[in-house]
């Protein structure tokens, strides 16, 4: 039983005791909200109270808004190789076909983006082969769910999905070892609608599940895989896997388009609202895994170095947070002879640039290499006069 305040339709607000420790706040007897003895507060409505504050969506990058390796291009997926669409979610296929992927502006109410693929030319795969999108969650981010104890916590993950193919698809949840998996079915109705899905799913008690900077969580969304990896849905199993037997093929219908959005892993078994983190905050989580420098052009300065030797300046640029861990390669997208370093009045032509491995998780050094400069006179990085590009650092992702 429980101790209750009800406001009644027809007598107001009503009050009914016990000695149970429990209080109900009630409209129309019906109850909104139930305190424990302990406390703890229970909506009945779905809100989860611990998910109203802080980190609740698990999943960065959930509507799709970030997307700093392509700023929305159509990209030529690669066989074989992890391919990231917009931030944090990669696609990873290793058949034929052809497959591209691009962040879209076609969204369902309430969002702005989506993630859009398009099989271009579809391909069934073989047995032992995989088609799947994913995003992997570091271990430090589902630490409290205390999965692989008695304590494991139940999640629920909803998203927003469209497809020209109707049927039923397959997610899974996977560990860091691939040795621990459980996977779930939802299906999409009417074809080319978006449609929101919600999946709860019991915590796993077995098994080992980082929690450092590793890692924690692999989320799978399959798009067709083989049949090596069916699995019975919805139970933990001890092996790894990403469908079920009879699941779509989405890349076997050539042209086959689909849009997903509004991505959320959270604590409970209940989807509540979307956690639409604002964009500074989003993309700051974004930069812990691929840190980036734009250089706007105009001949701007940007960083401070040194001449290592006739050929060598090391530039230092500081990431704007701390990377997951130490990168290990740079990449650019303009070109590299546009940038330009300045001694004194004298501004020098870069001819190329290379990775420096003195970085750290804050901060990524350059070599930028020049056709003469005179060794151990201070540098200044300076943007190019007319071609922006922007330093991606490589290596800290997942």
């Amino acid at each position: 039983m429980a101790s209750s305040i009800n406001a009644s339709t027809t007598a107001g607000v009503v009050t009914t005791a016990d000695t149970s420790g429990v209080l109900n706040l009630q409209t129309a007897g019906t109850t909104a909200i139930a305190i424990d003895a302990s406390q703890a507060v229970t909506f009945t409505n779905g809100a989860n109270l611990p998910n109203t504050f802080g980190f609740k969506n698990r999943i960065i990058n959930g509507a799709m808004v970030i997307d700093q390796r392509n700023a929305g291009a159509s990209t030529t997926i690669t066989n074989a190789t992890d391919f990231f669409i917009t931030d944090r979610f990669k696609f990873y296929r290793d058949v034929g076909g052809t497959l591209t992927g691009q962040q879209s502006t076609t969204a369902p109410t309430g969002f702005v983006n989506s993630l859009l693929l398009t099989a271009t030319s579809g391909v069934s795969p073989s047995a032992a082969q995989l088609n799947f999108f994913q995003q992997i969650i570091e271990g430090l981010n589902v630490g409290d769910l205390g999965w692989g104890t008695a304590s494991a916590q139940t999640v629920t993950l909803s998203f927003w999905v469209r497809s020209s193919v109707t049927g039923t698809y397959s997610i899974s949840l996977s560990n860091s070892a691939l040795n621990r998996a459980y996977v779930a079915t939802y299906t999409i109705n009417a074809a080319n609608t978006f449609e929101q899905k919600t999946i709860t799913i019991a915590g796993d008690t077995s098994g080992t599940w980082l929690t450092t900077n590793g890692v924690g969580l692999r989320v799978y969304f399959d798009l067709g895989s083989g049949s090596n990896y069916n699995l019975t849905a919805n139970a933990w199993g001890g092996t790894f896997g990403t469908r079920t037997s009879g699941s779509v093929s989405w890349f076997a219908t050539t042209s086959a388009t689909f849009y997903i959005t509004g991505v959320q892993l959270e604590k409970g078994a209940t989807a509540t609202s979307f956690d639409y983190r604002d964009y500074g905050r989003e993309l700051a989580l974004c930069q812990r895994y691929l840190p980036a420098y734009t250089l706007i052009a105009g001949q701007n300065i940007v960083a401070a170095g040194m001449a290592y030797n006739s050929t060598t300046c090391i530039i230092p640029i500081f990431f704007p947070v701390s990377a997951r861990v130490y990168p290990t390669g740079v990449t650019y997208t303009g070109t590299a002879t546009d940038v330009q370093v300045v001694t004194g009045s004298t501004i020098i032509n870069c001819t190329a640039f290379n990775f420096n491995s003195g970085s750290s998780n804050t901060t990524g050094a350059l070599n930028m290499i020049v056709a003469s400069i005179t060794t151990g006179v201070s540098v200044l990085l300076v943007t190019p006069a007319s071609t922006s590009g922007t330093f991606y650092f490589t290596g800290c992702e997942l």
